[in-house]
């Protein structure tokens, strides 16, 4: 196996193909990094708010939940719940929840059937 590694100008190491990427840091890879915590949580108003996005997806609509104050862990969880309500694909990107379709209705209901705060965005 050949392993290669990249260091920057001043001689840090910051990609190995054995761990991936290196913190400049503490020289760990990114997942194993020590010296800077992780959020737990989005900070948040306290409202979820819906709503379809159809720009930049090859003019496919997406449904999105954003606002919500949770855990990574909780927050897949809650995706896995939603896409099996609504009957399709979706994804966890960037602290917001993306439902494949225009589903805004069936995401409405289930997360206020939750207890959640919800308000739709958008036209």
């Amino acid at each position: 196996m050949t392993l290669r590694r990249r260091v920057d100008g001043a001689g840090a190491l910051v990609y190995s193909t054995d761990g991936g990427r290196m913190c400049p840091d503490c020289r760990r890879p990114m997942a194993q990094c020590t010296c800077r915590p992780t959020p737990s949580t989005v900070a948040g108003d306290g409202i979820v708010r819906i709503g379809r996005e159809k720009k930049g997806r090859g003019g496919k609509t997406v449904t999105l939940v954003t606002g919500l104050a949770l855990a990574p862990d909780a927050m897949r969880a809650l995706a896995k719940q939603l896409k099996s309500d609504c009957g399709s694909g979706g994804t966890v990107a960037d602290g917001r929840i993306e439902i494949q379709g225009d589903h805004g209705d069936r995401v409405m209901q289930a997360l206020q059937v939750q207890g959640f705060r919800v308000k739709r965005t958008g036209g």
